[in-house]
């Protein structure tokens, strides 16, 4: 498995798409598939903010990760975003997720970033166990997620 940029391996665009709109279309009702397509191409830097990496193991997508200037729009002030971290179901629990937000990081690093932040409905514990800390709990988009931020070192 490597992870790479998805600006190098943009023929899987559309397969990242239909991911993200089956797993997050209730954040975004009126998200259409075709405009979650653009929006990743636009995002899909191959460095800096914005930046989405990808896992691939062989010709097969795994996984994403994105590093987005917002992702919340109720907390316009907090940047840099993690985004987007999703792992397919038959690879999860053996440190894809992990190894996506790392490299993510980097790119914050990179980026100059102090701190990072997310959003989450479940895995909370999972950041918990990589060094975020929980800021609040609160509804979003109809939906109560934890807001989490991490130091990092620049």
């Amino acid at each position: 498995m490597e992870i790479v940029p998805l600006a190098d391996k943009k023929e899987f665009i559309a397969e990242l798409a239909e991911l993200h709109h089956a797993e997050w279309t209730h954040l975004n009702p009126s998200l259409t598939l075709e405009g979650r397509a653009e929006a990743i191409a636009e995002s899909a830097g191959r460095e800096g903010i914005p930046s989405i990496f990808i896992a691939v193991s062989g010709s097969q997508l795994v996984g994403s990760a994105a590093l987005v200037q917002s992702d919340m729009d109720t907390k316009p002030d907090l940047s840099p975003w993690l985004a987007a971290v999703y792992v397919k179901e038959g690879f999860r629990h053996q440190g894809i997720a992990t190894e996506l937000i790392a490299r993510c990081e980097d790119e914050a690093i990179r980026s100059h970033a102090n701190t990072w932040y997310l959003y989450t409905e479940f895995a909370s514990r999972l950041y918990e166990k990589l060094g975020w800390r929980h800021m609040e709990r609160c509804e979003y988009k109809g939906v109560t997620v934890d807001v989490m931020c991490k130091q990092i070192a620049s």
